[in-house]
Order: structure tokens, then sequence, then C-alpha cells
């Protein structure tokens, strides 16, 4: 059976299931008791929604289905059973841990961003963080989504690190998840800099984490605010992956990307923010490396080029440039990173972002030696360069504004 989108309706006209829905309800009530229970139903159809993650766009048709139609779409032998279950549910057998709360499309305070996606957004969140991280007061502020390749370079890892923490020391919030390579890099340099961080989990908010990022997931939940579409308990699957995807980027103004391979599944997240009319940028990258064919099509197809925070602001914000806080102040992290250089520090940085980012390239260079290792030492400890696989260094910022 081939799905068919849902054709979504005006709040407070028609609920999830295709009842007439109740009224709008305030945020403090959580979620309303038919969006708890299409979270229990994508959780019970897990499995089966697994064997259709392979085509990707039918994955996202069948998420914007209402229930019984999903039930149909892909319940198979078990569709009565199913029927059954799903009439006898409860909120009760959808209720979130202790510490956990809950917010759903029919209610006030949905994040704006996901609210004008409809169809392609989850119907409801559970929510865990910091006392003033709720999703809503975070999506409030401008919000950039920075995806990319699990298998990420030094360079792009870095460009992702730097891009978050610039954009996060301006006051903007930065979503993401728990992914390899540049999502996680994001997730780091937004905390860097102390900035508002939104992270989506492929599964429930107690098994979601993968176990080597507990660290950084605890950071999160401290500082910020960690979401899921799935209910507590439900472990992910790959279907998970494009549907968390559509939640990063649903609930950012700006999607960009990072180092991607030009294949459906790294270029997930810039195809759904554009089929919402989201702006998608990109950094570009070596031409000759396989993760930067993505962001490179991208880009010769209209996407804006990023070179740096200052190019991300300027897209945010260039309907009304009063709101960019570049205008009204500068944080002590972004002035660090502006004060001018000695030349021979300068001169260094320029040389590594040229190629020359081994030890033995630059004294090779050189007529002092020395000098030039003390060079690469300083900026290393003034935080403009990083040490990356093999001994090369990496440029911690943009070179675009020096």
């Amino acid at each position: 059976m081939t799905p068919t989108p849902r054709t979504p309706a005006p709040a407070g006209m028609l609920d999830p299931a295709g009842k007439p829905d109740t009224p709008h309800m305030p945020d403090t009530a959580g979620a309303c008791a038919e969006c708890l229970r299409h979270s229990w139903l994508l959780a019970l159809l897990s499995v089966r929604l697994g064997y259709r993650a392979r085509d990707r766009e039918r994955l996202l048709a069948l998420l914007a289905l209402g229930d019984r139609d999903l039930i149909q779409a892909i319940g198979g032998r078990r569709r009565q059973e199913l029927h059954e279950r799903y009439e006898r549910f409860t909120p009760e057998q959808a209720r979130p841990g202790t510490g956990v709360e809950t917010i759903c499309r029919h209610r006030h305070g949905y994040p704006r961003g996901l609210a004008q996606a409809r169809e392609r957004a989850p119907w409801m969140l559970y929510v865990a963080g910091s006392s003033t991280g709720r999703p809503e007061e975070l999506s409030t502020a401008p919000t950039v989504a920075i995806v990319g390749s699990r298998g990420a370079t030094d360079y792009g890892m870095e460009m992702a690190r730097s891009l978050a923490r610039g954009l996060s020391a301006s006051g903007v919030t930065v979503a993401g998840s728990l992914s390899d390579g540049i999502a996680v890099a994001a997730q780091e340099g937004a905390l860097e800099a102390g900035g508002k961080t939104l992270t989506v989990l492929d599964g429930g908010l107690d098994v979601g984490c993968p176990a080597r990022r507990r660290a950084l997931h605890a950071r999160l939940l401290h500082d910020g605010c960690v979401v899921a579409e799935l209910p507590c308990g439900c472990r992910p699957r790959n279907w998970c992956y494009p549907a968390r995807e559509r939640t990063v980027v649903g609930l950012a103004q700006l999607t960009i990307v990072v180092e991607a391979d030009d294949d459906p599944r790294e270029l997930q997240g810039a195809r759904i923010a554009r089929a919402l009319g989201r702006t998608v940028a990109a950094v570009p990258g070596r031409v000759t490396s396989p993760v930067s064919r993505g962001t490179h099509a991208l880009l010769m197809d209209g996407a804006p080029l990023v070179r740096g925070p200052g190019d991300v602001l300027e897209l945010l914000y260039t309907d009304d440039p009063s709101r960019d806080p570049r205008h009204a102040k500068e944080s002590t992290i972004a002035a660090s990173k502006t004060v001018a250089l000695e030349p021979r520090l300068q001169a260094t940085l320029e040389r590594v972002g040229a190629g020359q980012d081994t030890p033995a390239k630059l004294t090779a260079a050189s007529a002092d030696a020395g000098n030039a290792l003390l060079a690469l030492g300083e900026l290393e400890l003034m935080g403009l360069l990083a040490r990356g696989d093999g001994g090369r260094y990496l440029p911690r910022e943009s070179l675009a504004g020096r």
C-alpha cells in the first residue's frame, strides 16, 4: 500500500488520529493523550519502520500518516491486533520518567520551527535538561542546525567546532545530535562557548545516547536541552536517523552542512530543510576529499558559502541587521579571536592554513626552524591551532576575517 501523506488540519480542528481535537491547552499540561499514543505507536512499530528505512522519502511519508493509516500501511497480518491494542491504549503506557517533561503540537510552547514544519516534524517531544533549557525558550532565539558527515576529517571537525563556538558566543542556539563526526564537534564547540544547545536523540531519552557520548550527554543535559521523539525505553533503530534529522533541521531557521558526501544519507538534512523552505548553507572543503563532494554540490546548486560565524550571522540577520548581536556587544571569546597577531604568528597561521600543517613542512620552508616551532606552540596555546591526525595542525578559526 502506498502511503498518502496526512493532510494537516489547523490546530483545534482535528487531532492526529482524525478525531475532533480538544481545545488548545497550556504548555503546563504536557503532551495530549493522542500525541502520547502516537509516540507509543511509533515505538510499537519500530521494527516494521526499520524495514522501510532504505527508502528515506517513503519513510518520511509514512511518518506523516495518521495513526490508523500508519497501521494499515505497515501492519501486515497484525493489522487487526495492532488496531485493537491501539484502541486499548491509556496515557499511563507512555508517561515519561522522573525529570522528563513532554510537549506536543497541540500545546502552547511547542517550538515554532517544528509547528511550521507540520507533517515533516514529530508530533511531540520528550524533554530533559536544565530548567532554563526548554525547547520553546531556546528556539525563540535564532537557531542554527549544524549537520554533516559521520566520517568527517580533522578539518571538518574543527570547522564545525569553530562555527558552533562563534555562533554560541553571539547568542545563537545550536541544534544538533550526538552522531559521530560533525554533529558531535558542533555540540562540543557550543559548550566551549557556554552557549545554548538543542540536542535530538535517536531513541528514548534514557537509551538514545551512545555509551561513548555519555560524558558529553551529561554536559548537554546540565547546560542545555535534550529532546527525543520516542518514549523512554525505546532503543534507536535505523529509521530513527532520518527521523531525528528532520527534527534537528525543523528546529532551525538555517542549516549549515559541514563536510558531506554526495549521497542521500549525508545530505538528508539539507534536503529536508530545503523542502521546508529553510535556508541551507555549506562550508567548502578540500576538492580532493570525498566528504566534500556533497557540500560542493550544494554550493554549485546555489547554497550560500560559509567561511566562519560572521557569514552565518549575515544570513540570519539579512532582513534586520539591527538585531545582529555584533552591533550590540562582543563576547569575550569572539574578541579574543580578533586580537591582532604579531606578524610572525600571523604568517605561521596562514602557512598552516595553506597546507604546511606539520612541523616538518614548516621547518623545511623556514630559515629559522626554532622560531617556526616556537610560533606553533604559541598559536596552540592561544587556541588558534589544534592537533589533528598524524601530528598535523589545524586552524581553529576561519582565516577569512583576518
